[in-house]
């Protein structure tokens, strides 16, 4: 494989930069690796549960050497920390050597601040970024899950317009819209006078759920980059099961539960099944996957270049006839924002 323009000699790992996969981001241009960091586990206690900071750190910079060059966070995760460690990470590491997207819209655990699309906080919000970044600039702005703004109006508006100033100012080089439906992140785009270059879904193609597929190609023929994210449903389709947080129904999470523990009885990773459905998926230009320490960064790398055994292809195949064929499709569209306008109503 030829190497990116990211490669950076004397940092990079070579010979594992040309085993990784590059794909171009839509009309950004950018050859994003096929495997990209997701910032969302670095939140801690509030998103992913806690970590070591210092593996964290180290997981980060591990994964840019072995040629993963795409990372994604946000203020939402951690309310700022995820942007923190990614700060430290970051430091000292040739700024060419990685592309770097994050997010305005979604801050506060308080539901009366949670979200904020005006200008003003918008502009804040992109320079407190990169304050914690550590960076003069980001690759890529988005606009964190437009599904629970107010109106698509404000979103198309006012926020989009207010992220095209951070590109005019040299704080930012494209735009992005992020959401959990597609439909939503389609509205905007479609309403949208400003030209957005990158769209993030998650959860929305994996085992239980291939939603994003019949979306590809409009965005396609904008030429707009996709990045499929959260291909595990957000711990759904792994062993561990899910954080309390999960908004998905109790039905989906019992199926789920018990398909990872048919996986775990039989020495299988659920996790690694539905990865690797992810990793084949066309379409995409890069699969973002959350990440705090080396050891999933191998698993994931391991996988993406090796993909599964034949005794995992085998408890797929059981896995699904007994347990995810039984839910699919599934989604959790409107029961968050139904929920998050509900108590916004008892609060007030």
């Amino acid at each position: 494989m030829s190497l990116p323009e990211t490669f950076v000699p004397g940092f990079h790992d070579e010979a594992a930069v040309r085993k990784m996969r590059y794909n171009t981001l839509g009309k950004t241009g950018l050859q994003v690796s096929k495997l990209s960091f997701g910032g969302g586990p670095l939140g801690g206690k509030n998103t992913y549960g806690e970590f070591e900071e210092a593996d964290a750190i180290a997981t980060v910079r591990e994964s840019l050497k072995l040629g993963i060059n795409y990372i994604d966070t946000a203020p939402w995760y951690g309310q700022g920390r995820s942007e923190e460690v990614l700060g430290k990470a970051l430091k000292g590491i040739p700024r060419k050597a990685y592309y770097i997207a994050t997010k305005v819209g979604r801050y506060d655990l308080d539901p009366r601040k949670t979200f904020d699309f005006s200008r003003g906080k918008t502009l804040w919000s992109v320079d407190k970024s990169l304050k914690l970044l550590g960076l003069d600039y980001v690759d890529v702005i988005q606009v964190h899950d437009v599904e629970f703004a107010p109106s698509v109006d404000i979103v198309a508006n006012e926020t989009l317009p207010a992220l095209q100033s951070v590109v005019e100012a040299g704080k930012a080089r494209y735009i992005g819209v992020t959401g959990y439906p597609v439909s939503a992140i389609k509205e905007v785009v479609e309403r949208s006078a400003i030209n957005v270059s990158v769209i993030l879904s998650y959860t929305r193609d994996t085992l239980i759920d291939d939603t994003l597929k019949s979306y590809l190609p409009y965005f396609q023929s904008r030429d707009i980059g996709v990045v499929n994210a959260a291909g595990v449903a957000m711990g759904l389709l792994s062993n561990s099961g899910v954080h309390p947080w999960h908004p998905a129904p109790e039905n989906i999470k019992k199926v789920c539960a018990e398909a990872g523990k048919y996986c775990q009885d039989n020495g299988v990773e659920l996790a690694r099944l539905a990865l690797n459905y992810t990793f084949q998926q066309p379409g995409y230009a890069t699969h973002l996957i959350g990440m705090n320490c080396k050891e999933v960064l191998h698993s994931n790398l391991d996988l993406l270049l090796n993909g599964v055994t034949e005794k995992e292809t085998d408890v797929l195949q059981h896995v699904q006839k007994k347990y995810l064929d039984k839910i699919k499709p599934c989604n959790w569209e409107n029961i968050e924002v139904k929920a998050y306008r509900e108590k916004l109503k008892t609060l007030s």
